[in-house]
């Protein structure tokens, strides 16, 4: 069977980053994402790899498991390093930039996320007044991808077991398209099944768990450092222009 990456894996860890309020853990480390991409000089944005480096390390998350998940970022990264550093206008040290702000950025959604399990950061997200359908689409999209990936697997195999395959031509491409058409179709019935058992559960358009946070001192403290950290990083790039 097919495994498929969850990022909340180590969610169950224990460290200083697993113990943060989510809500502050979300806004703390968003905001130095920010910064970071904001970065427009290589030596800060080799400070800001270095703490997102930190963070990982102090989220206890193996780095094996984040490179695994981080390869198709740095297959991306890796062509498009070439491709800047040989324009014009780009050149090694522009592309280096957007290479080292982009690997931290990736690193960093690591230890915001992955240090608590999805439907905790669901119901941080609601709580810090993001919109209630926008919270829940990313909910469905997150368990659903899966299944439908599963799905489509099981509906090339029993096409292969057919003796179906892939060729560079005509029947391939209209093969390959009608078992996608098929997934979709077989995705709405799923969609309304579902649906209409959530509503025989009481769903009524709200998110309903049992999580519950409370904000503590070191919580506010720990978000106030990293914010500040993240301030720092693009003033000290404005100051040095």
């Amino acid at each position: 069977m097919k495994h498929h990456p969850e990022i909340d894996k180590y969610a169950g860890l224990s460290s200083p980053i697993h113990n943060w309020d989510p809500r502050a853990k979300l806004i703390a480390i968003l905001s130095l994402i920010i910064a970071i991409v904001l970065i427009p000089d290589l030596e800060i944005a080799l400070v800001g790899l270095a703490i997102a480096l930190t963070l990982a390390l102090i989220s206890r998350i193996p780095f094996s498991f984040m490179l695994k998940h981080m390869m198709w970022v740095i297959m991306f990264i890796a062509p498009l390093f070439v491709i800047v550093s040989l324009t014009p206008s780009g050149g090694i040290e522009h592309a280096s930039l957007i290479a080292v702000k982009a690997l931290a950025a990736v690193i960093l959604i690591f230890p915001m996320i992955g240090t608590m399990r999805f439907d905790t950061t669901v119901k941080a997200l609601e709580r810090l007044k993001i919109p209630s359908k926008l919270v829940q689409m990313i909910m469905f999209a997150y368990r659903y991808i899966f299944v439908f990936s599963g799905e489509f697997q099981r509906m090339f195999t029993s096409l292969t077991s057919r003796g179906f395959r892939k060729r560079t031509n005509i029947y391939t491409l209209s093969t390959t398209g009608k078992l996608i058409g098929m997934l979709f179709v077989r995705s709405l019935d799923r969609s309304e099944r579902v649906f209409s058992a959530m509503v025989s559960r009481g769903y009524d358009g709200n998110l309903k768990t049992l999580v519950e946070f409370e904000m503590h001192t070191a919580d506010v403290l720990k978000a106030a450092i990293l914010i500040a950290i993240a301030v720092a990083l693009d003033l000290i790039c404005f100051t040095v222009v």
